[in-house]
């Protein structure tokens, strides 16, 4: 009894006011694992099940994490405001708590439907979406402004997690369209269209930006910690996620704008095939620096979940591109990094159990 008592014990001796925002990248992981299995473009044996059940995981996870960051945020004031306001290194994982509401509202529509109905699927996600994208919004254009008016900064030092912030509405952008089907035909339908479409291109511009400027900081300063190495997976975020984005929109606009059915297919096409192979090329220089950190003892830490959510937009991209082109190739692509996005999950979930209980994360 006793041994069944002391991981209990241990959870409830969780200390809140070190929960940062960086947690909610065990909800995003989590969704992401459901929402790139529910769009594999292959019938596999129990790929059902194994998607409902992350989604479940998903979905306890975040509303476990939302009202345990409430009280952080209620009976640790100073040390959040701390962190927003004075700690950049902090603040950019501001980016995270939208994503993960859309992660897993997207994925109660496209997995949970079967089994809570399509009606309160429709609704979760309609407000899970509706919040984040709001949120995002937020973040993408209130950390900046911190950066620029109150973070002290070197752009020498600047590392992947800045791209948390701006790419929080491609997040949106890219599992908004779903729901377009499910609102009244006519304006409603094309407002969320053009709305996405203007996440699109905010976040992908934002990322554009950013993106030379974190490589000129890894090339002159590099990772000022071993432990940061995962952080460049996040690299592929805004890659995967924008392939995913653009062929959701093109799917889309067969409801909400016919017009623009064709063009924004190829466009997906052409954009899609191109992102993906610079993906993919990062993707070989993220496994070679991280399997080099782990030669060299990489401890484990919260930033091993950047192994998991940029992986799934791949997999999100690859099946989008699969789903336009009817192309083999990207179904055996979308199948391969979902067998190396479960390997990663399984690794940073059952790692982040194991810091809970000895009280190392926490």
């Amino acid at each position: 009894m006793a041994l069944l008592l002391a991981p209990r014990a241990r959870f409830a001796a969780l200390d809140l006011g070190r929960l940062g925002p960086n947690w909610y990248a065990t909800v995003m992981g989590t969704a992401i694992v459901a929402n790139g299995a529910a769009a594999l473009p292959l019938d596999v044996p129990g790929r059902t099940g194994f998607a409902e059940l992350m989604w479940v995981l998903a979905l306890a996870a975040l509303a476990v994490l939302v009202p345990a960051r409430a009280v952080h945020l209620l009976r640790h004031r100073e040390a959040a405001r701390r962190h927003l306001l004075d700690e950049p290194a902090a603040a950019v994982f501001y980016g995270c708590p939208p994503m993960a509401l859309v992660a897993v509202g997207y994925g109660t529509l496209a997995v949970g439907a079967p089994l809570i109905g399509e009606g309160p699927a429709v609704a979760v996600d309609l407000t899970l979406w509706t919040v984040g994208t709001l949120y995002a919004v937020a973040v993408a254009a209130g950390i900046p402004l911190l950066m620029i008016t109150r973070h002290r900064l070197s752009v020498l030092e600047a590392n992947p997690t800045w791209l948390l912030p701006v790419v929080a509405p491609m997040v949106a952008a890219a599992l908004g369209p779903a729901l377009i089907p499910h609102l009244p035909e006519g304006g409603a339908r094309a407002a969320m269209l053009y709305v996405c479409f203007a996440l699109f291109g905010a976040s992908l511009l934002a990322t554009l930006v950013l993106l030379p400027v974190v490589f000129a900081g890894l090339v002159h300063h590099k990772l000022p910690a071993l432990v940061l190495t995962p952080s460049l997976f996040l690299v592929l975020g805004p890659l995967g996620q924008s392939t995913t984005a653009a062929n959701a929109l093109a799917d889309a606009t067969r409801n909400a704008a016919p017009a623009l059915a064709g063009p924004a297919t190829a466009f997906a096409v052409l954009y899609g095939v191109a992102v993906m192979g610079f993906a993919l090329l990062w993707l070989l220089v993220a496994l070679g620096a991280n399997l080099r950190a782990l030669r060299a003892e990489m401890p484990f830490a919260m930033t091993w979940w950047a192994f998991t959510f940029p992986l799934g937009t791949l997999v999100t991209g690859a099946a989008g591109l699969e789903r336009h082109t009817g192309f083999a190739g990207f179904t055996g692509l979308a199948a391969g990094l979902l067998v190396l996005l479960v390997g990663a999950w399984a690794v940073a979930a059952a790692r982040t159990v194991a810091g809970l209980l000895d009280g190392r994360l926490l």
